[in-house]
């Protein structure tokens, strides 16, 4: 029984708010970079495309097929991601590693809303599609920036 009620804790009607309610849902029709991230465990899977302006993202798109909790992170980093740098980027994922591994504190604002995952740091089996979102975002930063320094 006490496994019930963790696993209905953790999917708490904020995470499924989330998870229905992506923003940025849309390809870009011309990105700078584009990246599909695949959770091999659970098969969840994450496009994101990307436009940077003078190193910030200027455009975000994702396509989001993943579990409610891939779901609820790919939403907070839609909400946020937009407007913000690689460090900024970078800080969120390895925030939100640290608080799922580690328990450590909540990443920083704007990627603050990462706590409501706090729950599922007791369900090591869910941490990769959690990171999805946040990592082929990074990755697709990458990307473009390499190919902007090629251009």
């Amino acid at each position: 029984m006490s496994g019930e009620t963790d696993l209905i804790k953790l999917y708490s009607s904020r995470i499924l708010a989330l998870a229905a309610d992506i923003p940025h849902t849309d390809r870009l029709s011309a990105p700078d970079a584009s990246v599909k991230r695949r959770s091999p465990l659970c098969g969840s899977t994450v496009t994101v495309d990307l436009t940077l302006q003078d190193g910030r993202i200027n455009q975000f798109g994702q396509d989001v097929k993943a579990c409610a909790l891939g779901q609820a992170a790919a939403a907070i980093v839609g909400a946020a991601a937009p407007g913000c740098t690689r460090a900024q980027i970078a800080q969120a994922r390895d925030g939100l590693k640290e608080m799922l591994k580690n328990d450590g504190p909540t990443p920083a604002a704007p990627f603050d809303g990462f706590e409501v995952l706090r729950p599922a740091r007791e369900y090591k089996n869910r941490h990769a599609s959690i990171m999805l979102a946040i990592e082929a975002t990074l990755e697709a930063m990458d990307l473009a920036a390499q190919a902007s320094s090629c251009a």
